[in-house]
């Protein structure tokens, strides 16, 4: 069976008008305009296995959305190719638009002055979903996501959060078997956050969909990827297990231990993060955490030891700091 996402070689490049300031060169740009090229993705390729959930990292400017744009047919490559099911997505060929589905963020696919529940029929004619797989999908995705009391309320008078909601439910009722997710929690509270992931995951568990997602929020990609994709500048810098991450990019652990009588001096195992009579966390390097937490527990009374990869945030700054500290050198 084919991957569901493969790319290879994918480029996207923009032609950005430049001017100098002033009111001459204001003037000029009325007859004459400079362009320059911009390469928002340069030469990616990857593949996504069937019913897996991908992270697809980087901060803003990196390429993610030209990618995804890309991929579902809203924009036409530079160079490369890419095949979505068998399809290559700009080609907007009918049957592969039944079969995948976009959420962003901040961006609204639903009618504005009009309930919600009426734009997921008008869905329902646009994708020719049968009435029977149809009313039973939208009771469930209702029903799961607790939006019975305002599915008949105008999109313009949900708050963010109930919107995204609405967003959800009208992306998934033709069942599509990839889902490609930008931002879909940017804005919303941690409790809402918290039901819109357990949703995805049980959609993703029910269908055996394939998901790309976007997100600046780490607690996202942890709680639904075990894969992930950084991408910087338009050019991939990481791509595996989200548990490998910190292991390549991040040096250090954090070793926290709770002792009745911790000696004066720890510098000499690690750099001190936190410090009180009882208690110190430690920036350790990796490949002496073991040999540090056995000495700890030989010279103190030690009543509770823990170890830490470093927050997923930390990591990925540290990405793009190298990243960027290479294109320096360059």
């Amino acid at each position: 069976m084919a991957n569901p996402i493969e790319v290879e070689g994918l480029s996207k490049s923009f032609k950005v008008p430049v001017r100098e300031t002033g009111v001459r060169e204001s003037v000029r740009s009325l007859f004459r305009r400079d362009f320059r090229d911009v390469r928002a993705v340069e030469e990616i390729s990857f593949e996504l296995a069937p019913g897996e959930i991908v992270g697809f990292l980087g901060p803003n400017g990196a390429g993610k959305t030209t990618t995804i744009k890309m991929l579902t047919g809203l924009l036409h490559p530079s160079s490369g190719e890419a095949r979505v099911l068998g399809y290559r997505p700009w080609d907007r060929e009918r049957d592969l638009l039944r079969r995948i589905a976009l959420v962003m963020g901040q961006r609204n696919n639903l009618a504005w002055d009009l309930p919600a529940v009426d734009s997921f029929v008008l869905n329902q004619a646009i994708y020719g979903i049968p009435e029977e797989a149809f009313r039973a999908r939208q009771a469930k995705y209702v029903e799961t996501l607790d939006v019975g009391d305002i599915v008949t309320k105008p999109v313009r008078n949900l708050s963010l959060g109930e919107r995204m909601k609405m967003e959800i439910v009208g992306a998934l009722l033709h069942g599509p078997e990839v889902l490609f997710l930008d931002e879909p929690t940017i804005g919303l509270d941690v409790t809402m956050q918290r039901r819109l992931r357990n949703f995805i995951l049980e959609y993703n568990a029910d269908t055996g969909a394939t998901v790309l997602l976007t997100s600046h929020y780490m607690a996202d990609v942890v709680a639904l990827a075990q894969r992930v994709i950084v991408i910087d500048h338009g050019a991939i810098l990481f791509d595996g297990p989200l548990s490998q991450l910190a292991d390549r990019f991040s040096a250090h652990k954090k070793l926290t231990i709770e002792a009745s009588d911790l000696p004066d001096d720890l510098s000499h195992w690690g750099r001190v993060l936190e410090r009180t009579p009882y208690k110190v966390v430690l920036e350790v390097a990796r490949e002496s955490v073991s040999k540090t937490a056995a000495q700890m527990l030989n010279q103190a009374t030690v009543t509770d030891l823990s170890i830490e990869e470093p927050p997923l945030e930390d990591v990925i700054d540290r990405v793009f700091t190298r990243a960027g500290n290479d294109d320096a050198e360059d």
